[in-house]
């Protein structure tokens, strides 16, 4: 049987590959096919500990049996289209249209619109960022995101919500991610859009990499949440 491994973020860059081609026996778990992986390219083992995985797009457990065709992904923590009904969830490599997704958005029966404007900037912990980049496993992506819609509507009288999410080369003062949800009353808008920005950078497969004078660094999320027993 056979399988295909995907790698992204600083998994990639160790790796020195997008993908492999595995050819297996007898059927091997997630944490299996990644220890094969290991033997052959060892500096992925510092990583272990850390990483997520998922299996044709869905978040699987270490234990989950692989079966022939599967496609497993290994993604690094979590550090952002498709429109599903009146909602919009997109990722673009273009700078973020915010007035035309909120034009997009609003509609009559809304008394609110609260933008969440995520962007570049030029310094961390004392280090100056000249720019930043950022990398996604998009398919996955994209129904995460559309899965946290559903999880605030499931909470919240919102109307509609929209998430962007930019990949590749974002400057300083450029947005890398937007989202905006509508309602009838504020207090609902501004919780929902808390929710939703919290959630995208535990769940969603998008990592960012920053670029300093001095060097350049992945950014690891400190927050995560395994969505495999959900």
């Amino acid at each position: 049987m056979k399988v295909t491994v995907l790698l992204f973020g600083q998994a990639r860059e160790l790796a020195g590959t997008q993908s492999l081609d595995l050819e297996i026996e007898n059927p091997l778990s997630v944490a299996e096919v990644f220890a094969r992986i290991v033997a052959d390219l060892p500096k992925l083992a510092r990583m272990e500990p850390s990483l997520l995985f998922a299996v044709n797009e869905e978040y699987a457990s270490r234990d989950q049996l692989l079966k022939d065709g599967d496609v497993v992904a290994v993604l690094p923590p979590v550090s952002g289209g498709e429109q599903t009904g009146r909602d919009v969830f997109e990722i673009t490599r273009e700078p973020i249209d915010i007035a035309g997704l909120r034009k997009r958005l609003l509609e009559g029966d809304s008394g609110a619109v609260v933008i969440f404007d995520g962007v570049a900037r030029d310094n961390t912990k004392g280090r100056r960022t000249l720019h930043l980049e950022y990398e996604g496993y998009t398919e996955m992506a994209l129904r995460t995101m559309e899965q946290i819609g559903r999880e605030i509507h499931g909470q919240w009288r919102i109307n509609r919500v929209g998430m962007v999410h930019r990949l590749g080369r974002v400057d300083i003062t450029e947005s890398s991610v937007v989202i905006i949800v509508t309602s009838a009353h504020r207090g609902i808008a501004f919780e929902a859009c808390e929710y939703a920005i919290n959630r995208l950078k535990k769940i969603v497969p998008i990592w960012k990499k920053e670029f300093f004078e001095d060097g350049e660094v992945w950014v690891e999320g400190h927050e995560r949440e395994l969505m495999i027993d959900e």
